[in-house]
């Protein structure tokens, strides 16, 4: 169960399993799967005070947990999360090894809605074909739009949908990966769910998580979500084609980004001019060496 959200297992159907007549998603795909009914007689809830700023805003990302679920303690959050965590990790390492076996470079791409990044990752597989073998594997809540999307470039693609799960976690990957023919050597983009806070906690067997930012979204983006920003190795700051129209101070964005991971790598890309997209190709390709 994510901690954050409370989405759980049952949450996920990978493309195809929205034609299963047993489906919860077959008659009402946008409803929640059926439940029994339970009577509540009452709650307890846990003893929790928000930290309050002299102008009286609220902070509940304190204590143990980081984080506030009503009626539950932080010890039995982190309890869950611990457990959660640790399955996921392991699941992940597996992934990992896989991959490494076949030496085959694996990246989690990352971002809020809209910022982009799947008409970034067709042009980028237009440009990488026949050049270096691809495949994608897609998250979304619903629909396999994108997928087909990708599909349209040549590329093999599996969309994964998660019903009302917030991002992928490492058991979808391990579902999905071995449906879809990559040869050695190759590059795997996972298109997380867009969503700038579950997925930084979720490791894949990934190599490098890579965070989106479009320049629509605010400059202050990495100090709002720092998890993310903080678990990523590269931040493509894009749609900088459209800067002339923006009140975005660019400088000002990446300062954010390396005060909260100093070490994260920067490209400014527009899939729509091609600015960035050569530097973008040649990050991948070193690190395919790597």
């Amino acid at each position: 169960m994510c901690t954050t959200c409370g989405c759980g297992e049952g949450n996920l159907y990978i493309e195809g399993d929205e034609h299963n007549p047993h489906s919860a998603f077959r008659s009402a795909p946008f409803a929640p799967a059926a439940r029994p009914a339970l009577s509540i007689t009452g709650i307890k809830t846990q003893d929790f005070t928000p930290t309050q700023s002299e102008h009286g805003d609220l902070h509940y990302g304190h204590g143990e947990a980081g984080t506030h679920a009503p009626g539950m303690s932080q010890r039995r959050m982190l309890e869950v999360e611990i457990d959660v965590l640790d399955k996921n990790n392991q699941l992940a390492a597996r992934n990992r090894a896989r991959f490494a076996a076949h030496q085959q470079l694996v990246l989690n791409l990352v971002s809020s809605p809209g910022s982009g990044k799947t008409t970034l990752l067709t042009e980028t597989l237009q440009r990488l074909n026949g050049r270096v073998p691809c495949a994608v594997i897609e998250g979304d809540q619903q629909t396999v739009n994108d997928a087909a999307r990708i599909r349209a470039t040549g590329t093999p693609a599996i969309q994964v949908n998660t019903g009302k799960g917030c991002h992928l976690d490492a058991q979808m990957i391990a579902d999905a990966a071995p449906r879809l023919p990559l040869d050695d050597g190759g590059i795997l983009f996972i298109e997380n769910v867009g969503n700038l806070v579950c997925p930084a906690g979720f490791d894949l067997g990934e190599r490098h998580k890579v965070a989106v930012l479009s320049v629509t979204e605010g400059e202050d983006k990495p100090l709002k979500y720092p998890h993310m920003f903080a678990a990523a190795s590269l931040m493509l700051l894009n749609k900088v084609d459209l800067l002339p129209y923006l009140s975005f101070d660019v400088e000002k964005c990446m300062a954010y980004a390396r005060e909260v991971n100093p070490n994260i790598d920067i490209i400014l890309i527009s899939a729509t001019s091609g600015e960035g997209m050569e530097q973008w190709l040649n990050w991948l390709e070193a690190q395919r060496c790597a």
